[in-house]
């Protein structure tokens, strides 16, 4: 293997593992066991396990934040909620062991790259949003942050309940989490769905899906 591709190899085995076991039982020694090299040649890519699970978090924050950003950047109000729910479960069905290592314990120097830091993330982008469509509303922008945290801790919550679940499909699960953020509990659809799904099969759209 060249450098690149040994490195690589290496995030990738210990993607697997810290997945699997969590930071405190991996040791450079499986690691190192599992790629067939010394334990040498782990210290020299990363310095050490931490720093090995420095560019792992890092990786899966970046991947992350890039769905849910991406998400959040275009169509209605209604749209881009279910975008936001969908990326975060598109990432947990593609990336489940990325999602569990941010969900594990870590390193207690790391000051960064935990998934409370990446929800903050979350948090703050959705809250700019907010904010536009209350002023554009009348309503008090003061209290968008408020409304996003109450918004992404409910996605977050439904996602990580769903990551051992994998019932119903994520198109469901993401159709019922915005059916409650945009209707509320007196409001509830009786058979919500995707704006996108309307489109694509009758070419409606379901109530509610004005900006």
């Amino acid at each position: 293997m060249t450098g690149t591709q040994r490195r690589q190899q290496l995030i990738e085995i210990g993607r697997a593992l810290f997945a699997e076991r969590g930071y405190d039982a991996t040791s450079i020694e499986e690691i190192a066991q599992r790629a067939q090299v010394s334990k040498p040649v782990v210290y020299e890519h990363f310095g050490g396990k931490e720093g090995l699970y420095a560019v792992v978090v890092d990786r899966e924050m970046s991947s992350l934040l890039d769905m849910i950003n991406s998400s959040l950047t275009q169509n209605r109000s209604r749209v881009r909620l279910e975008q936001v729910a969908l990326a975060l479960l598109t990432y947990i069905e593609e990336r489940t062991d990325g999602f569990r290592i941010l969900m594990r314990d870590q390193p207690a120097a790391a000051a960064e790259g935990t998934y409370s830091s990446l929800l903050n993330e979350a948090v703050n982008q959705v809250a700019y949003i907010l904010a536009g469509d209350f002023e554009r509303r009348g309503l008090d922008t003061s209290l968008a942050t408020l409304y996003a945290q109450a918004l992404v801790g409910m996605v977050a919550t439904a996602a990580t309940w769903w990551l051992d679940e994998r019932e119903p499909s994520k198109e469901v699960v993401a159709a019922h989490l915005v059916n409650l953020c945009w209707n509320g509990l007196t409001g509830l659809e009786s058979d919500p769905r995707l704006a996108s799904q309307w489109t694509r099969g009758t070419g409606e759209r379901p109530s509610g899906t004005a900006s």
